[in-house]
This record gives C-alpha cells, structure tokens and sequence, in this order.
C-alpha cells in the first residue's frame, strides 16, 4: 500500500460517480475524506439537488453490503435496530435484525423521525455496536452512516440532537449546480420525470474490503507534527471563547479533525499534513458542533462565518 495506490482508488471512484453525478466534486473528494477515516456524514441540501442520488452512486462503488432507511414521523427504534421475536417451532426468541445492520447506511431523511428513532442511531455511530434486550451486537469496523436532510421545511422535522451531530464526521452543504452544471444534467437526465435507477448506469465496485482496510491502515500512519497537533487543539479550544458561539467543539472534533487530516493529505498525494488541510476541513467539520450566542442568530451570523473568523484568528505554524 503507497500514495500511489490510493491515488488509484480515488481517481477510479471519481470516475464511476461521474457516470450519474454532474458537479459535486468538492462533495464527493470529503466523503472520501470521510471513508478513508472511518468516520458518518451528514448531507445537507434543498431537495431536488441529489444528495440521495449521490450516496447511492457513491456506495455502488464501494463493494460493501449497502442498506436504507427512509425515515418517517411514525418510525420507532425497533424499526432501526431490529428486534426479539418468538419462534414457536424452536420455543425461543430470535432476533429479527435491522436495517441498521449493514455496511453502509443511507440513513435519508433523518430529520423527519422523531428524537428516540434517531438516538437508535447513537450507540452505532460511536461505538460501532448496538445493544437490544441487554444483549449486545458488533456492526463492523465498517460500518458508516450517511444520512441527508432537508434545511428548509419546517413541517414535519425534528432537529437532530447536538450529541447526534457531534457523531458525524462532516457536515456537507449540497449546493445548486451551476448554470452549465445544470444544464449538462438537464441534458442526461431530462427525457424522465423520476429519479433515475443507479442500476441502469452499470457502476462498477472499485474498492473491495482488502483495500479499504489497507487504505485505511496507511492513512493512519500520515504524518501529522506537534506543531499542527497544537494548531488543530488551538481551533477547537477558540471556539469554545469566540463572542458569537455559545458553545465550542468538543475534545471529540479534535481528534476527527486530526484523522481526517491525515486522510484528507493522503487523498492529495501528501504523507504529510500541513495546515492548509487543516483549513480546508474546519467548516464541514465545524458548522455542525457549534452553537451561536441569540444575539448572532438576530444579527444574522452563520456558524460558518464564526468558523473562518477563528480559524482566521489562530497562529498558523511554520
């Protein structure tokens, strides 16, 4: 496993996901990002801009076993987890499994159930196993949650809890194509009315367990100094004093701000961090862990606005 190798598998994904997905290639280099370093993502956009389409082009080039939920109002958490039920022919309970229970999870929509369905999904994402009936069960070094949500209906959402975000990696913004974007999309995909089936585009898998594994173990080894150690602390411990932000990233961010860091360089051909990487990654892996004072809401301030400002404050080393 070298530079060169990931380099393979990154430039292979690129070129599947650019079969179905116009644009988003900032979107598509974080959640390799995200998939080099084991962590979830969280895709944030209108609807209509393709964030489901994304996640399902992304995961088809991912020869990992893939599973959704599709949120809604009435879910409870036995419909994430699974649950115990009575076999009459063996006289016993057996567990009937969730759909939890996969690989990679498209968890979309996940702003539309209620608090007690999404905290099914706490204990996975941070422990990578999930109890039911006391007894507990192993999800894999694999497993990865990408969920989507909707930022602007109101009507039928539930925030999700700030220990929940605190679990996603990154939080990614899925913007409006552009004018020649749009266009070129309008061109492929504009002779139907309903979202197109990734099976008709013939995706091919790129990246086998093996791989991923050997990837990962690789980019673990990036080398990352003190000196940007002590710069990714100084960010994280700025938010927690910065005047617009009620509340700062916890120690958590740091050590994700750290490793996908160190991803994030291999992905760009680098065995090394620099700051720029550092830089780079503070708002999507920021925007989410941060609560702005009343008085920033009322202004108008973003958190992203908050975030640069910090970063813009902090030394950066030489």
């Amino acid at each position: 496993m070298d530079l060169q190798f990931i380099a393979d598998i990154v430039n292979a994904v690129k070129h599947e996901i650019r079969k179905v997905i116009i644009g988003q290639d900032e979107s598509i280099e974080l959640m390799l990002t995200s998939l080099l370093c084991g962590g979830h993502l969280l895709l944030e956009g209108a609807p209509g801009t393709g964030k489901t389409f994304l996640v399902q082009s992304f995961a088809a080039c991912l020869n990992l076993q893939f599973g959704r939920i599709q949120f809604t109002p009435d879910m409870m958490p036995g419909d994430v987890l699974g649950t115990n039920l009575f076999d009459f022919r063996t006289n016993s309970f057996v567990l009937t499994k969730g759909p939890i229970f996969t690989q990679i999870l498209l968890a979309d929509e996940v702003n539309r159930t209620p608090p007690k369905t999404q905290a099914a999904l706490l204990q996975g994402m941070n422990e990578r196993q999930v109890s039911i009936d006391r007894q507990t069960y192993d999800l894999g070094d694999e497993f990865m949650v990408v969920a989507t949500e909707n930022p602007i209906e109101q009507q039928g959402t539930y925030p999700l809890p700030e220990a929940q975000l605190d679990r996603f990696l990154f939080k990614l913004s899925i913007d409006y194509p552009s004018l020649d974007e749009e266009r070129e999309i309008v061109r492929r995909h504009g002779h139907r009315s309903a979202m197109p089936k990734i099976s008709e585009y013939d995706l091919k898998p790129v990246i086998e367990l093996p791989h991923l594994k050997a990837a990962r173990a690789y980019t673990a080894q990036i080398r990352l100094t003190d000196a940007l150690i002590e710069y990714i602390v100084d960010i994280i411990r700025a938010t927690r004093q910065y005047q617009t932000i009620e509340t700062g990233a916890s120690p958590r961010a740091a050590n994700m701000m750290a490793s996908a860091a160190r991803s994030y360089a291999a992905i760009n051909g680098r065995d090394f961090v620099i700051p720029d990487d550092v830089k780079r990654l503070a708002l999507p892996l920021l925007r989410h862990r941060i609560v702005m004072t009343a008085e920033a809401d009322i202004e108008g301030l973003s958190s992203d606005q908050a975030i640069r400002a910090v970063v813009d404050q902090t030394p950066v080393p030489r």
